[in-house]
């Protein structure tokens, strides 16, 4: 028998008897499964850890305080040996085999007729590891190999689309700042899975060049918009593919709900009836500043930071930023979306009261291997920003924490300043 490899298969224990000989730490680390399984499981041992006391104080198994008898195992459908006496191992061990209960020992793997394989579970699928080699069995490997199987499955560099149980619907991805190894693991997982991607150009854009050829990826930026205006028609978009039944993924950059227009998309989604999932994202306004060495809070420095978007220049009747309130914060102040209008916000906040000298960064393409970084005051920054050429995307931070990042960037490219 020891010369064959083990024959894999998924015991359904739900309602079924099973014995646990042993209260010992082998038993604290499998009966938790077992219990998940729904099984009906007897613990025979004088003694049991405090873990393994708490699920019985639980209800979740039953203890009989005493060390194993013949005729344990009338009954079962499944047997777990893990006491310290090698002789009762081998007695009971011996009634497994007369019983034809399937039998596990933690002493003596050779003996069991049954061997427990690496387990681990994501998003609904299980993961089992047995060595094959009939020369010796290598739990560390089985280990090893399960641990980047799981791992694979959870960030979605080990691509396994759902096919039968998967729901149509979109997924509302928040894709970081741009360095693609800054996504989050359900976001990289959820995106192996897609059919249809939905991107913004300002998603991490090199994740795409990593889907299945059979992906249709979407640019949101050339969608025909026709009569529609440009929101209109990716929720359109959105909507034909979700309801085609289609796995969609709108992949944007950043958070979806910070300057993302998430909120638009997800109510469009929820009057359509299509399901909806909205996945967090490493926002811009923070990790650009940090990977640029820039804190946006320090101790004694700055006690707060605020996020402002500068699409909108502070003098047109559409804002709605209080940009005098602004100015007379003392904290860090982060535009996003502002290259452009940097020029009259700067003139703004010095009109309201911000001093002229106060330090200004202006960091390009943030996090990708493009990053660059420039350091002004808001009385130069406007021609700072001709002057450097900076073009969008550039995160711009404004206030005195900027003076602690003013050596080089932790990552990227070089700082100038101007």
């Amino acid at each position: 028998m020891a010369d064959h490899p083990a024959y894999p298969v998924g015991l359904r224990l739900a309602g079924r008897r099973v014995v646990v000989l042993g209260g010992g730490q082998v038993a604290q680390r499998r009966l938790p499964a077992l219990i998940a399984a729904g099984a009906d499981i007897l613990l025979v041992s004088p003694s049991a850890t405090p873990s393994v006391e708490a699920m019985v104080t639980a209800g979740e198994i039953c203890w009989e305080r005493r060390r194993y008898a013949e005729g344990d195992f009338e009954g079962a459908w499944y047997a777990l040996i893990a006491t310290t006496d090698p002789e009762a191992n081998t007695r009971a061990s011996a009634e497994a085999e007369r019983s034809r209960v399937w039998c596990v020992r933690s002493d003596d793997a050779h003996a069991a007729t049954a061997w427990t394989p690496a387990t681990g579970r994501s998003e609904g699928v299980t993961v089992a590891v047995l060595t094959t080699d009939p020369q010796g069995r290598d739990p560390r490997r089985s280990a090893a190999l399960r641990d980047a199987i799981v791992e694979g499955l959870r960030d979605g560099t080990l691509s396994a689309p759902q096919h039968r149980t998967r729901v149509p619907g979109v997924a509302l991805v928040g894709g970081g700042p741009g360095d693609p190894d800054l996504i989050t693991v359900r976001g990289r997982r959820l995106l192996a899975e897609a059919d249809v991607v939905i991107a913004d150009r300002l998603g991490p854009r090199d994740l795409l060049a990593e889907l299945p050829p059979q992906v249709e990826v979407i640019d949101a930026a050339k969608i025909p918009y026709g009569r529609f205006m440009a929101q209109e028609a990716i929720n359109a978009a959105l909507i034909e593919h979700a309801r085609a039944g289609k796995a969609v993924v709108r992949l944007k950059g950043g958070d979806p709900f910070v300057f993302g227009r998430g909120m638009e998309e997800a109510e469009a989604l929820a009057e359509a009836g299509i399901p909806c999932t909205v996945v967090p994202g490493i926002s811009s306004s923070i990790s650009v500043p940090g990977a640029a060495g820039i804190p946006v809070t320090h101790r004694g420095v700055a006690h707060e930071f605020t996020v402002v978007s500068g699409h909108v220049a502070p003098d047109d009747d559409r804002s709605l930023v209080d940009w005098a309130a602004l100015a007379r914060l003392r904290g860090t102040l982060v535009v996003l979306m502002g290259v452009d209008k940097i020029g009259a916000i700067a003139q703004t906040l010095v009109a309201n009261g911000r001093a002229a000298h106060t330090p200004v960064a202006l960091i390009q393409e943030g996090t990708t291997a493009a990053q660059r970084r420039v350091d002004a005051t808001l009385a130069t920054v406007a021609e700072t920003v001709v002057a450097e050429e900076i073009r969008p995307p550039a995160v711009i931070v404004i206030g005195e924490v900027v003076a602690l990042g003013g050596g080089p960037a932790v990552t990227g490219g070089p700082t100038t300043t101007g």
